[in-house]
This record gives structure tokens, C-alpha cells and sequence, in this order.
């Protein structure tokens, strides 16, 4: 208990630091086309995550070197695409780095070519899918703290993380959703905090299935993976550049067109991530998750996300009408 006390404190202490760094350099977030906000606030709150990650390491008896240094290399790409733009394709060339670095660590790379392909592309596509999420206060914190307390109750049967890390973790964001869980945010993740909570995310995610050869658990990102999928397949379908900016996830359309306070959509993302873990943790407990099952949830997730887009569209657009 005492060690999360010296964390907490430690935490807020390095963060207000921050704001004010962040202030004096003018590391800011400006409002543009597919923001959701229209105001200036300060970038890169999320800097917590990964120093949370760095405090467990030096006070829990430095654990997974490698790991935290992988960590490292995509908070300070993150960091410094949140001060300056930098080229695409060296953010990418550092994600696929880490994630080679978490594979050779936890083990993925050991297992057959048509294993290892599909989870390269899950899991860089998780972590850009994560970062574009972003984009709405508490939507990042509300999130992040469904998964690591999902993976909390898990790993006290399962033990696949440290539990210290998931703690120091959880502490993290909450100390960053103070500042960011507002109608008007002090600070936004920024990519420092996006990818670097998503790399976490990615990191416990795979060591929980290879612990206990359940993919299923995979349906613990199914929120966030149905919105970033379905979004991108309409901009293709409308010949759009999936790169460029947009305002086309729902809970964009949800924030910027229907107006609906940030807070509350990110709540309800959260809770709905929240109700479907709690399900699937249920189901696996009660071995009644096959793959058959596996699926038609999948199926009942994307048809019920299909469905509440459409009425939105409508909503929508008849709003523009009129």
C-alpha cells in the first residue's frame, strides 16, 4: 500500500511538473478538422502512462528490461510526434520495432509464419486503431480503465502480468482522468499516452492468451476494434483517404453532430466494453465459450454496431435538413 501511496504521489507530482513544461514550450493541442473540441488544451497528459510503467520498473525489481524498453522507444516517438509531426513512416518503423520486441519476449515469435503474420497485423493495427480513438475527453481514460481492472480481476487467478504493474497502471489513469474526464479537459493523452497505453494493453493482452490459450479474451478490445474496422471499410467504400483527417468514428458523429457531452459517450463506450469482459470472463468461466459461441457474439456486436450507426446516420442528416 505504501508503495502505490509513493506512486500516486510521485505521479501527480511529475504531471503538474509537466503542465507546466508543456505550457512554457507550447506543446498544445490546436483544434483542427477532425478534432472534437474547440479549444486550446495541453498534449501529452498522457506521459503518465509510461512513466508509471518506469517507476514499477525501477521499484519492483526491474522486470521485463526489454519490454519497458520498447515501451520507451514508442513514448518518446509518441512524444515527439506530439511536438513536432513527424513522417508516418518512421512512427511505423518504430511500432513495428516494439512490437517485434514484444513478440521475441512473450514468445510469439516461436510459433508457426501464419500465426505470427496475423498477430503483427492485429496488433500494430490495435495500437494505430487505439490512437485514433483519442479524440473525446475520459474516451481514452474510461477505456483504459475497463481493460487493466478486466485484466486485474484475471490475473489474480491466471498471473500472467505483475500485478504491481496493472496497480501502478490503474493509479496512472485515474490520476490522468482527473485532469481529462471534464466537459473542458486540462490535458489529452496525446500519442505519448495513446500508444503507449495500447502497446500495455497489447502486452497484457497477449500474455493472458498464451497463460491460457483463450483468444477469446480478444473480445476484451471488441468496442474500439468494431468502431476502427467498420469505419475504415466505409471510407474505402466511399474512396476515401483512410489517412487523411476525418470525423467518421460514432462516437464522433455521437460528439460533433448530435452535440451529446464527451463525457457521456465516452462513458457509454466504456460501459459497454465493461458489460461485454464481464460476459465473456462469465462465459469462459462457465465453459460455454466455444468458438460457434465466439463468433455469433462477434456477429451480435457488429450487427448491433451496424444498426445504431444507420439510426445515427439518420439522426444525422435529418438534423442537417433541418
Amino acid at each position: 500500500m505504501l508503495l502505490y501511496l509513493f506512486v500516486f504521489i510521485i505521479l501527480i507530482v511529475i504531471l503538474s511538473g509537466y503542465f507546466r513544461f508543456a505550457l512554457q514550450y507550447n506543446i498544445i493541442d490546436k483544434p483542427n478538422k477532425r478534432s472534437s473540441h474547440t479549444y486550446i488544451t495541453i498534449r501529452g497528459g498522457g506521459i503518465v502512462f509510461p512513466l508509471a510503467a518506469l517507476l514499477w520498473f525501477f521499484l519492483c525489481g526491474f522486470g521485463q528490461p526489454w519490454l519497458i524498453f520498447a515501451l520507451l522507444l514508442l513514448a518518446v516517438i509518441g512524444f515527439w510526434d506530439d511536438v513536432i509531426t513527424l513522417n508516418p513512416k518512421i512512427r511505423i518503423l518504430i511500432h513495428f520495432i516494439a512490437v517485434t520486441i514484444l513478440f521475441w519476449q512473450s514468445g510469439v515469435l516461436d510459433l508457426s509464419w501464419y500465426i505470427v503474420l496475423p498477430a503483427y497485423l492485429f496488433t500494430l493495427g490495435w495500437v494505430n486503431a487505439f490512437n485514433f480513438m483519442d479524440g473525446i475527453n475520459g474516451i481514452t481514460a474510461f477505456y483504459g480503465l475497463v481493460a487493466l481492472c478486466s485484466f486485474l480481476w484475471l490475473n489474480n487467478s491466471n498471473g500472467f502480468v505483475s500485478q504491481d504493474l496493472i496497480v501502478i497502471l490503474i493509479i496512472s489513469v485515474v490520476i490522468f482522468s482527473f485532469f481529462n474526464v471534464r466537459r473542458r479537459a486540462k490535458t489529452f493523452a496525446g500519442d505519448v499516452g495513446s500508444v503507449s497505453i495500447a502497446f500495455l494493453l497489447a502486452w497484457f493482452m497477449i500474455s493472458l492468451i498464451i497463460k491460457t490459450g483463450r483468444l477469446e479474451y480478444i473480445l476484451f478490445f471488441a468496442v474500439y476494434g468494431i468502431d476502427s474496422v467498420f469505419t475504415i471499410l466505409f471510407r474505402l467504400w466511399r474512396r476515401e483517404n483512410i489517412f487523411d483527417a476525418h470525423r467518421t468514428h460514432l462516437y464522433q458523429y455521437l460528439s460533433n453532430e448530435l452535440k451529446w457531452p464527451h463525457v457521456l459517450v465516452s462513458g457509454l463506450y466504456g460501459l459497454v466494453q465493461l458489460i461485454i469482459n464481464i460476459t465473456v470472463i462469465g462465459l469462459i468461466n462457465a465453459e460455454q465459450m466455444t468458438w460457434t459461441v465466439f463468433f455469433i457474439f462477434l456477429l451480435v456486436l457488429s450487427v448491433g454496431y451496424l444498426f445504431i450507426r444507420k439510426r445515427i446516420s439518420v439522426l444525422v442528416m435529418q438534423k442537417s435538413i433541418g
